[in-house]
This record gives C-alpha cells, structure tokens and sequence, in this order.
C-alpha cells in the first residue's frame, strides 16, 4: 500500500478513566477537564469526538512546580483523555495488537473500596498489560476532612491526626486488596520506588478539585518516561483509527465518532472499515468537530465542518454506506482508492485485525457474543487467562445460528453447549432450547464467574445423577422365622440394614459366595421395585435353597463388579458416611479372595 510522504512525531497518549459506577469517573474527567478550561485564551484545552485534548502547555500552567519538581524534558504534546468514562470505552477501543488506551486512571471511591466494576477494570488493566494509576477519590467525604492547602501532601499533613488515620487506613486497605486480589504491588504515589513495579494511588476530591494537579503530574510524568517509543506515529501518513460510536446526528444521517491515533485524514478520502462480512468501503463526506468547550453529552452541541485532522484526535465522520458499521471496528483510509492493488490491501489488512479476534480459537469450546470488537477480545483475553476454551465468536446480539452452533456441542461435550453474551441482548422472538445454556452480563469477570459457578453445579449435577444410575448397594438379614418358600425361587423375609434393595440386585453372602440375583421384593403384600433402610420385605431368590445356601439370621451384601466399586469411587465426595462404611465392607469381603480387588 503507497504511503504520503511520511513524517514523524510523538503523539499525545490516550487515557482512559475506568471504575465502578457512582465512584466518580465522569467527576475526576470533569475535573480533569474543568481545572484546565482557559476560556478563549489560545492554547487551550480542545474538545474532540470523544476526546478531550489538554496541551502540555495548559498542564504545566496548571500544575506548575509540580511538574517541573520530575525534572524530564517533555516530547509530549499533551494529554488526550477518551470523554467516554468506564470500562466500556476502554474494551470498546482497540488497534492492532491490543488496545488503544496507552494508559488509564482507575478511580476508586476510597470510603467504598473494590466494587464489581473495579474488580472487571483491573482484571482487564492486567490482561492488555495497561499501566495505570488509581484516583483514591472523594476524600472530602472522610469524617473531619477539611481543606486546608492546594498541595494534596501539605493538606494531608494539616488534618487532624485523626483524619489523617483514616486516610492512610483507607489507602492501606486499597494497598492490601490489590496485592491479595491481584498479586499487585502499590502504594502512596510519592512512596512509590520503581513505577515498573508498584502501582501509584493518588488521594484526591474531583468534587473540590483537591489531587487533581497531581494526578495530572503523575500521568504526564509515567507517560513521557515510559511511553514516548510507542507514540512515534506518522503524522501524514494513512489514516488509522478505531469506531467509539455509531450514531444518528441531525442533518447528516447516520454518523461514526472516530478515534484517530495515527496519520492524518481528509475530506474526500476514502475509508475501509473491517466489517464481518466484507470490509465497507465509504467516501468522507464530512469531518466535524465540537465547537471549542461544547458539553459533549448535549445532544444539542453544535460542530463544525474542517478539512482535516491529525492523530491523536476524535471526530465525526459522515459517509454514505456506513450504517452497518459495528462499535470498536478499526478503520484505515486509502491514499489512492483508484488503485485497486492498494483498495485490495487496505481490505486485506483491515480484516487481518479483525480475525485477530474473530478466530475460531479450538475444535472445542463455548461460543462467546459481546457488543463490540474490542469487548470481544478482552472477553477472550480473560476466558484465555482462566483456561476457558471457546469455539466461536461474535458481535452482536445472540442469534438462532448461535443457539444451533451450541448445540452443536451437546453430542460430544454438553458442557459446551454455552453461550456467554457480554453487553448484549437477543434477537426478537428467539426461543433458546433448554439444552442449550445462555448468561449474559454487563460486566465480564462476572459472566466469567457465572458460567464458572453454573458449570460447577451442572457438573455436579450430572456426578449426582450419574450416581443414581448406580445400583444401589445394601447390607441384609434374612428374619428368623421368615423363610416362607425353600426353592423355585426360594422366598425369605429380610431386613434391609443399610442402604437400598434394589429388584435385580446381585446378592452375596459375608463369606463373599454368590447368592443369586432378585428376582421379586414384596413389600405388605404388594410389589415394589426398591426398599430402603428399616423395611421389612419378602425377596424371591431365583436357584437357591433355604438351609443350604441361605438360613435365618444370614447377612446378605451387595455383590457388585470391580468397575462398578470404582466408579461409586469416583463419587465418594457424594457418598454419605453409611454408604462409604457399606461399600468398604463389601470390598474387604472382596478382598479375602483378592487383596488387590477394586484397587
């Protein structure tokens, strides 16, 4: 594929803000963004599509001799923040090879602690191996807290000894459930030692902008260190980029917000955007931008027109045959769409990135669905990462061909017949077989743990009720007294002493020689298939004769084959104490003749 004439540059990292919902996220972003508002002065901070761009000039304004206290020379142009807050964006967001966000701020609600969505945004962190810094926020809420210094540390220092008690306890408990949950090693930012091993957390109040500035430093200070390789882009080169929304802007039909992290893109230019079925093919029609400060969340926002934009940016785009694009799609333009060896390639290598997650990964395995591409591939990462195989995969919501691609499964693993379906819903009318198990979930280590949880009891299930086809094993006396019939078949009353008597039942005697089999149980006169502990029956023993082979007072077993003794071994985490003692009878009366049987 020809290149434009390429030059270099290092772009602004893209952040993004995750965590558990009411703990803040939209807040620190809002402050974030607010304590950084300059109003019309030039240079300041830029609205994009789903993107916030604050300049590295507007941070050091802000932050001041705090960032230069870190003593780095910056190559940075600044910091783009994705204005789509939680996990969402994050696993809605890839390109090639992982995903988009360079680096995120998890924003924890420090009097609340780990939630399920901070749990799902950590697990997701460590899979794509993001760094990331913890926002301990509103620490306005703790009991006492009054501020007392624009410098998180000094105004920490100036509380009461008792706030500052509360402060370090909280911190140190967000410490430990880091370590215990996920082996990760963190502390205070300013104790932190190597920021390769430990993991800073920051204090901070987005509701009265305290910690902010440093939270600011800390991320333009990680970022230039241990980033700046792999912002290098090529800022005229072809446009690279992946799809956050699909949307219906007034005026312009059906839109796609952008996010833009390599080359530059124009009007007029050709896109190829990976679909699953053939790559779609569109013109750019329009590139908009939000007017300067517009409330991005305001359907009313108003845009504007420009000619082009240059990675590391967010923009609408407006094109015709773009209604069927999916959310977290990648996207490359063609420099010359006329070219059909260069259209052929961009389509090749746009659905090369999407078969890096749509893969059919085994021969065996649950079928998995989410919302968008991205989500799709964290949900593989984190099945890959607890040994779950999985035989399909899918965007969208769940359809009958996935329904009949788990049944698939049932012939030669049931335990396959599963569908997980992550941020999604179903296809109208379908109607889902009992053989065939679907969970869904908003959030993905909790789908993880459902269908983990459901497999466990539908395997025990099945151990259970491929116990019950066991025969049942019992332990008899023949009644003094009860001897009603001498042969053809010999009738006798017995006891059932332990376990069940079952009709058909191989019967032996404690010397270990065989009996017979039953051949009828009576019970008050009438037939019945099985007596339990404490009855008192009438049995038939087909070719036996009272007084010789069998007498009053006799014990009667179970006479049961080594294959089957095995298998009541294999369930003997079911078994009752009665049953384990009965079967450990049995096998040492086994054993007289044959020490090593059932062993």
């Amino acid at each position: 594929m020809a290149n434009k004439t390429s030059t270099s540059k290092v772009r602004s990292p893209i952040v993004s803000v995750m965590g558990h919902v009411d703990h803040g996220k939209s807040s620190v972003l809002d402050s974030i963004r607010g304590s950084n508002i300059l109003g019309t002065e030039a240079g300041g901070i830029t609205q994009a599509i789903g993107a916030s761009i604050i300049p590295l000039e507007v941070i050091k304004k802000k932050c001041g001799s705090l960032l230069s206290s870190i003593n780095l020379k910056f190559s940075i142009p600044g910091l783009l923040f994705i204005d789509t807050p939680g996990h969402a964006a994050f696993t809605t967001l890839r390109k090639r090879g992982g995903n988009l966000a360079d680096i995120a701020i998890l924003v924890v609600d420090i009097n609340d602690g780990f939630k399920p969505q901070t749990i799902e945004s950590i697990e997701i962190l460590k899979s794509y191996k993001t760094p990331f810094l913890i926002a301990a926020n509103k620490i306005d809420l703790i009991q006492g807290y009054r501020k007392k210094s624009d410098s998180l540390l000094e105004d920490i220092g100036l509380q009461d000894p008792k706030v500052q008690t509360i402060i370090d306890t909280k911190m140190y408990e967000l410490v430990g459930e880091l370590y215990e949950k996920f082996q990760l090693e963190a502390d205070r930012y300013d104790r932190v030692g190597d920021f390769t091993k430990q993991i800073g957390i920051i204090p901070c109040s987005a509701l009265i902008g305290q910690g902010i500035s440093e939270l600011l430093v800390m991320l333009t200070g990680l970022a230039q260190r241990f980033l700046e390789e792999k912002l290098n882009i090529t800022v005229s080169g072809v446009a690279k980029g992946t799809i956050l929304e699909v949307k219906e802007s007034q005026g312009l039909g059906i839109t796609i917000d952008v996010i833009i992290y390599d080359g530059t893109l124009k009007r007029n230019d050709t896109i190829v955007i990976a679909n699953t079925g053939e790559p779609i093919v569109a013109k750019v029609r329009a590139l908009l931008e939000p007017d300067p400060l517009a409330e991005m969340r305001d359907k009313k926002a108003k845009f504007k027109t420009v000619n082009e934009v240059v990675a590391a940016t967010g923009v609408k785009i407006a094109a015709h045959g773009i209604e069927s694009v999916v959310p977290g799609m990648p996207l490359i333009s063609v420099n010359n769409p006329s070219d059909k060896e260069e259209l052929e390639a961009a389509k090749k290598a746009i659905q090369a990135e999407l078969e890096e997650v749509m893969v059919e990964t085994s021969d065996e395995g649950i079928i998995i669905k989410a919302d968008t591409l991205g989500s799709l591939e964290a949900l593989g990462k984190l099945l890959g990462e607890a040994n779950i195989p999985f035989r399909k995969t899918g965007i969208g919501p769940i359809s009958k061909k996935d329904i009949a691609d788990a049944e698939s499964n049932l012939e030669k693993s049931p335990l396959d017949a599963v569908i997980l379906g992550f941020n999604i819903g179903f296809e109208k009318g379908l109607l889902i077989p009992s053989s065939v198990k679907v969970l869904t979930n908003n959030v993905i280590y909790k789908l993880i743990e459902d269908y983990e949880e459901w497999k466990k009891l539908k395997l025990e299930e099945d151990r259970k009720k491929a116990l019950g086809e066991l025969i049942p094993v019992c332990k008899l006396q023949i009644l003094e007294g009860c001897l009603f019939r001498q042969n053809n078949p010999a009738i006798v009353g017995v006891e059932v002493i332990r376990g069940t008597l079952k009709a058909d039942a191989g019967l032996m005697k404690k010397d270990g020689s065989k009996i017979a089999r039953v051949k009828h149980i009576e019970l008050n006169k009438s037939a019945v298939g099985q007596a339990n502990k404490g009855l008192d029956v009438a049995i038939s023993l087909p070719g036996v004769t009272c007084g010789r082979q069998i007498g009053e007072h006799d014990l009667l077993y179970s006479e049961i084959s080594e294959s089957e003794f095995r298998k009541y071994k294999n369930y003997k985490d079911l078994l009752n104490e009665e049953q384990k003692e009965l079967l450990k009878e049995i096998a040492e009366i086994k054993r007289k003749n044959n020490p090593t049987w059932g062993i």
